[in-house]
C-alpha cells in the first residue's frame, strides 16, 4: 500500500514539472524552441575545421567575415571603410598576408561559415554570450557599450521644453511592459528583452526580425515611423542618432558589455596573435584615430550615411557609374570590375597625375591615352573610354593564349599595370619551368613575382628585362578583391 501511493505521488510530481516545463516554454513565444535545438545542436558537438594560424599564413590571406554596418564595415566613394575593417587591414599587413572579405548579415550564418572555414575571424561588434561561447572563442573585448532603447521623439518635438520631452519618452525600463520592440534575430538583443522582461516583472513583446535585417535598418524604420522601438549597441546607435535627429537613444537596457572579435575554437594561435597585437595596437595613437573616426565623429558619419555613394544608404560607387557601365558593357566586364580599376588607379580622382606622367581616371600616358581617342586625358570619359580601348586590345591579345575569361581579365590586367612584355616574358618562363602558362594564380604570377631575381633576367627567355613584380601583383590581387566587395554590396 505504502509502495502504491509512493508511486502515485511520484507520477503526480512528474505530471506537475511536465505541465510546469509547458508552460515554461511557451512563455517566449515560438522563438524558443528554435533556441532549444540550436543549444541540442552545441550540446552534440560541432563540426570545426582545423585552420589556425600557421595554415592562414601558408595560404597567404586572412578571411575575415563582416556586415555591412557604418561602424563596421561598408563602402565610401569606392573605398572599404569602417572601425572593422580598417583593424583588419592593419592585423593582416602584421601577419603579412593579404585580407579577404566575406560579406554576411546573418549571425547564425557567420558563425556556420567560421566554423566551416570560409572564413578564419567573424569581424562583427559582437557582444560576448555564454551562449556564442559555446561556438566560438572571442578575442580581448574591443571596447564596452551598453544596449540602449532606440525610440521616435514625438511630433513637434522641437518646440517642447526639456522636462515635456523627457515626460513623453520611455525612461523606465518598465514602461516598455506590453511594448512591441522589433530586434535583430539570433542577436544579443532578443536575450537582453527577455531577460529585462523577468526583471521588470512583465511581457515586453519581442518582434524577431529576419536575420538579414540589419540593427541599423531598424534604427532607420524607427526614425521612419514604419516601427516604434529597437535596441541597439550605445556605441552604433550614438552614430545613426547624429543622423537621424528625430531620434532617442538614452534609455539603457543593458549594463557595459564586452565587444570583440570571435575566432574558431580550435584556432589557439590566431587568437593567441590577435590578442597580443590587439593589447599592442591599443597602447598606439593608431587606435584612437581610428576609434574616433567612426565612434566620435558624428558630421563625418552623417555625411557618409546620408551619401548616395555609401552602401550603407546609396548603390552608387562614383560620379562616372553611368560612364563606367556603358563603356564596360562595350566589352563585355561587369561595371564593378571597371569601377574597382579605376578606384586602384586614381581613386576617381579625374585630374590625379602619376610620376610616370600617367593622368586621369585610368591614368593612361598621352601616347597611349592618344592611341584610344583620348585628346583631352583629364576628361573623365574620354578617359573612361580610351582605358576601356586599352582593355579591349589588351584582351584581344591574350584570348589568343588564354582561354578561360577570368583568367584572361588577370593577365589583362597586369598588362595594364606594367606593360604587355613583362607578363608575356612571365607566361615564358612558366611555360620553361613547368608552370601551366595559361593560369595566373601560384603560376605565371609566380614568375612576374620573381622577375626581379637575377637568375631570370638573364634567363634567354627575357626580352623585357627586370621588373619589380610585386606591384602588378599586389595590383591584380587588390582590384579583383575589392570587386568581390562590389559585387557583395552594390547592385550589378
Amino acid at each position: 500500500m505504502l509502495l502504491k501511493l509512493v508511486l502515485k505521488n511520484q507520477r503526480y510530481a512528474l505530471l506537475v514539472i511536465g505541465v510546469f516545463l509547458l508552460l515554461a516554454s511557451c512563455r517566449r513565444s515560438g522563438n524558443e524552441s528554435t533556441k532549444l535545438a540550436d543549444n541540442g545542436r552545441l550540446e552534440r558537438g560541432l563540426s570545426v575545421v582545423d585552420f589556425d594560424l600557421e595554415k592562414i599564413k601558408s595560404r597567404g590571406s586572412l578571411i575575415a567575415i563582416v556586415d555591412n554596418s557604418s561602424t563596421g564595415y561598408f563602402i565610401y566613394k569606392g573605398q572599404p571603410m569602417g572601425y572593422d575593417f580598417d583593424l583588419l587591414s592593419l592585423f593582416a599587413r602584421y601577419l603579412g598576408v593579404r585580407l579577404e572579405i566575406e560579406i554576411t548579415s546573418s549571425i547564425d550564418a557567420a558563425f556556420d561559415m567560421l566554423n566551416e572555414g570560409k572564413g578564419d575571424v567573424i569581424a562583427y561588434s559582437l557582444t560576448i554570450t555564454r551562449e556564442r561561447r559555446k561556438l566560438a572563442k572571442f578575442t580581448n573585448s574591443h571596447y564596452t557599450t551598453r544596449q540602449v532603447l532606440v525610440q521616435r521623439k514625438p511630433d513637434g518635438w522641437r518646440r517642447m521644453t526639456r522636462d515635456d520631452l523627457e515626460r513623453s519618452l520611455i525612461r523606465n525600463q518598465v514602461d516598455l511592459i506590453g511594448k512591441e520592440v522589433h530586434v535583430r534575430k539570433s542577436s544579443s538583443y532578443v536575450d537582453r528583452l527577455y531577460n529585462l522582461a523577468d526583471e521588470i516583472g512583465g511581457d515586453i513583446i519581442v518582434v524577431e526580425t529576419g536575420d538579414t535585417l540589419e540593427t541599423e535598418r531598424l534604427i532607420k524604420m524607427v526614425a521612419r515611423e514604419d516601427i516604434e522601438y529597437t535596441i541597439a549597441d550605445e556605441s552604433m546607435a550614438l552614430v545613426n542618432a547624429a543622423y537621424y535627429t528625430n531620434i532617442d537613444v538614452s534609455t539603457p537596457v543593458s549594463f557595459p558589455q564586452q565587444i570583440a572579435w570571435a575566432v574558431r575554437k580550435n584556432a589557439d594561435e590566431l587568437l593567441e596573435q590577435l590578442n597580443s597585437w590587439l593589447r599592442a595596437t591599443k597602447r598606439q595613437p593608431t587606435y584612437n584615430v581610428i576609434y574616433n573616426k567612426y565612434f566620435k565623429s558624428p558630421r563625418a558619419s552623417v555625411i557618409r550615411a546620408s551619401s548616395d555613394f555609401s552602401s550603407i544608404s546609396g548603390q552608387r560607387i562614383s560620379l562616372y557609374d553611368d560612364v563606367i557601365k556603358a563603356a564596360a558593357d562595350s566589352i563585355g566586364w561587369d561595371w564593378l570590375l571597371l569601377a574597382s580599376q579605376i578606384y586602384q588607379e586614381s581613386r576617381f580622382d579625374p585630374e590625379a597625375k602619376s610620376w610616370a606622367g600617367a593622368i586621369g581616371l585610368m591614368q593612361l600616358v598621352p601616347e597611349t591615352g592618344r592611341r584610344f581617342g583620348a585628346r583631352k586625358m583629364t576628361d573623365p570619359v574620354q578617359s573612361i573610354w580610351a582605358g576601356v580601348g586599352f582593355i579591349h586590345h589588351l584582351n584581344t591579345l591574350w584570348s589568343k593564349t588564354v582561354a578561360d575569361e577570368e583568367e584572361r581579365i588577370k593577365f589583362v590586367l597586369a598588362s595594364y599595370n606594367v606593360g604587355l612584355g613583362h607578363v608575356t616574358d612571365a607566361r615564358d618562363l612558366a611555360k620553361k619551368y613547368g608552370k601551366d602558362p595559361t593560369v595566373w594564380d601560384g603560376n605565371v604570377e609566380y614568375y612576374l613575382l620573381n622577375k626581379s631575381k637575377k637568375n631570370l633576367i638573364v634567363d634567354p627567355l627575357v626580352k623585357y628585362g627586370y621588373c619589380r613584380g610585386e606591384e602588378p601583383v599586389n595590383y591584380v590581387h587588390e582590384i579583383l578583391n575589392r570587386y568581390s566587395q562590389y559585387k557583395q554590396l552594390m547592385s550589378s
